[in-house]
């Protein structure tokens, strides 16, 4: 099996070859819930692989931590599927990936989003690729939920030349929200996120928002509840994940960049200072 980190030079590569691997040494590594559910890494796994550092309290969250090295629309070109997931033997994280569309003209070090997340390539044949999770990456999104067989949404770093259909999207997941509901309307589908108000503050109505990797438009914002919603088309629920997701399962989640940018520009001073001048 086999996970896979952010795009950045801390990107380590791990693998778990189930076929060589004895079964109870896997099961102590993932714990697989009954019924083709969500797997979860072991407790005493995770408190050694993704224990957070210290963090000094004074200071306030930074949303953006990485530069920007690669751009996505947050249009999803193909869903691709886990082929294996989990550790290696150095101690990092491994994700294998069957995929098609992704793979024309791929190169090492290439950056491809997998739901939204911005992963380095680091092994590929013509049939799958790997890409390595680092100990954030897994604190921060979704992935860590992922096991063989799950379905992922995935995208290549846009080109100069390529269009913009959706809009600019880092690959870098700010956080992750809660599906707390899906109901259908036609042929449409509604689904509701609840998410911390760190990052609700960002999303607006009608705004961009990626979810998952895939480019939407926000519908309306609760505050109350701590949540927004979002619909999805017929086309859209056959090309990408989310409809595939149960309420209670995790999204990845990336707000729209302006929104960081102007609240960067106010703390700053900058206003104050453009005034007096």
């Amino acid at each position: 099996m086999s996970l896979a980190l952010s795009c950045n030079s801390l990107s380590v590569t791990l693998k778990l070859s189930t076929s060589k691997t004895p079964k109870t040494k896997i099961l102590n590594i993932l714990s697989i819930k009954p019924h083709g559910s969500i797997h979860r890494i072991s407790t005493q796994f995770l408190s050694q692989f993704t224990a957070k550092s210290p963090v000094n309290p004074k200071l306030k969250p930074n949303l953006q931590t990485h530069p920007i090295r690669s751009l996505f629309t947050g249009i999803v070109e193909e869903m691709g599927e886990v082929k294996q997931v989990g550790t290696n033997k150095d101690g990092g994280f491994d994700l294998k990936i069957c995929a098609k569309t992704v793979l024309e003209g791929v190169n090492l070090g290439d950056s491809i989003a997998v739901n939204g997340t911005c992963l380095t390539v680091t092994n590929f044949t013509d049939q799958e690729f790997t890409v390595g999770l680092s100990p954030e990456t897994l604190r921060k999104t979704s992935l860590i939920e992922l096991e063989s067989g799950s379905l992922v949404n995935l995208e290549r770093a846009v080109q100069p030349t390529s269009r913009m259909g959706g809009h600019f999207v880092q690959g870098h997941v700010d956080g992750t929200g809660e599906i707390v509901g899906k109901d259908a309307e036609g042929d449409s589908l509604w689904v509701k996120v609840k998410v911390d108000e760190r990052l609700l503050k960002y999303v607006v109505p009608k705004g961009f928002i990626a979810v998952d990797g895939t480019s939407l438009t926000v519908v309306d914002v609760f505050d109350d509840e701590g949540c927004f919603n979002f619909m999805l088309v017929a086309y859209t629920q056959q090309k990408v994940v989310i409809p595939l997701k149960k309420v209670g399962q995790k999204v990845n989640l990336e707000v729209d960049i302006l929104g960081k940018y102007v609240e960067r520009l106010l703390s700053s001073g900058i206003v104050e200072s453009i005034r007096s001048s």
